[in-house]
């Protein structure tokens, strides 16, 4: 992990431990709050064109810019609950990845992994 994710993570769980609120931070808990902020970044993008998520007003950008952070915050907290690195699991999925979805083949498509020869 990184010294910046890890300087973050180590602040959370300060704050966490502060105000006693490690007691409801079980792995459940945080995915379901998780999940839950997840639904506030997406309530920012309902009914928008495909440019218009692009293009968002800088006031909508800073309300989008929170809702990540609150994702953020609560995935590294899940992290830091079961021992996971994240940045040791994305670089296991991204390989993962690259062996589901080879460039040669998947280049263009949206299609599943499931769905290619």
């Amino acid at each position: 992990m990184s010294e910046n994710l890890d300087t973050l993570k180590q602040r959370i769980h300060r704050f966490a431990e502060e105000r006693d609120w490690d007691q409801f931070h079980s792995p459940k808990n945080l995915s379901m709050a998780l999940i839950a902020e997840a639904a506030e970044l997406v309530e920012h993008f309902q009914w928008l064109t495909e440019d218009q998520s692009s293009t968002l007003a800088p006031e909508k950008l800073k309300e989008v810019e929170a809702e990540l952070a609150d994702i953020f915050i609560y995935l590294l907290r899940i992290s830091d609950k079961l021992g996971v690195d994240l940045l040791d699991a994305a670089d296991a999925k991204i390989e993962l990845n690259e062996q589901k979805y080879p460039a040669d083949k998947v280049r263009g498509s949206a299609k599943k992994y499931t769905e290619y020869d």
